[in-house]
C-alpha cells in the first residue's frame, strides 16, 4: 500500500524533555518506525509558556516532525503518542504531496530551489536599483556643477557690466 507524508506538531513535557532530550527524539522516531514508517526530519521547534495549563503543565516544549507511513498505521501512531509520558498533547496532519520537500526543507533550515532563486532575483533588482540610483546621484551632481558654473559666470557678467556702468558715469 502506498504511503502519505504526515506534519505531527507534539508538546512534549519541559521538564522530561530537559532531563534527557534525545531519549525524546529516539522515542518519536522509534514510534515511527515500529509501525512501518520512514522519518523525513523530526526536531525541537520550540519551547514557551501553554496558553491553558495541560496535566498541570505550564510550559511545553514544541516538537515537529515529518515523516511517511502507511495510512492504516496512523491511528496505532496516535495511541502510542497516547501512551507516551513525554506527549502531553499532539496533532497529526496528512501533507499535500507538492508541499513536501518544501515544508521538510523549511522545517531542517534549508533553502528550496524556488526560495533561493527568488532571493537571487531580489538581490540582482536591488543591485540595479542601487546603480540606477548612484547614476542618478552622478548626474544630478554634474547638473548641480554646471549650474554654479553658469551662476558664476552670470554674477562675473554682472560685476562686469555693473563696472563699466560706473566707469561710463564717471567719464
Amino acid at each position: 500500500m502506498t504511503q502519505n507524508v504526515y506534519e505531527c506538531l507534539f508538546i512534549l513535557d519541559s521538564n522530561r524533555f530537559a532531563r534527557d532530550p534525545n531519549a525524546v527524539d529516539s522515542q518519536i522516531t522509534e514510534m515511527i518506525e515500529r509501525r512501518g514508517g520512514e522519518v523525513l526530519i523530526s526536531r525541537r521547534w520550540n519551547e514557551q509558556k501553554l496558553a491553558f495549563p495541560i496535566n498541570g503543565h505550564r510550559k511545553g516544549t514544541y516538537w515537529l516532525s515529518y515523516f511517511r507511513i502507511d495510512p492504516t498505521e496512523v491511528v496505532h501512531f496516535e495511541r502510542a503518542c497516547r501512551l507516551n509520558d513525554h506527549v502531553l498533547r499532539n496533532l497529526t496532519v496528512k501533507v499535500d504531496e507538492r508541499l513536501v520537500d518544501t515544508l521538510v526543507a523549511h522545517a531542517s533550515g534549508e533553502k528550496v530551489a524556488e526560495e533561493a532563486a527568488t532571493e537571487e532575483a531580489a538581490a540582482k533588482e536591488a543591485a540595479a536599483k542601487e546603480a540606477a540610483t548612484e547614476e542618478a546621484a552622478t548626474e544630478e551632481a554634474a547638473t548641480e556643477e554646471a549650474a554654479t558654473e553658469e551662476a558664476a559666470t552670470e554674477e562675473a557678467a554682472t560685476e562686469e557690466a555693473a563696472t563699466e556702468e560706473a566707469d561710463d558715469a564717471d567719464a
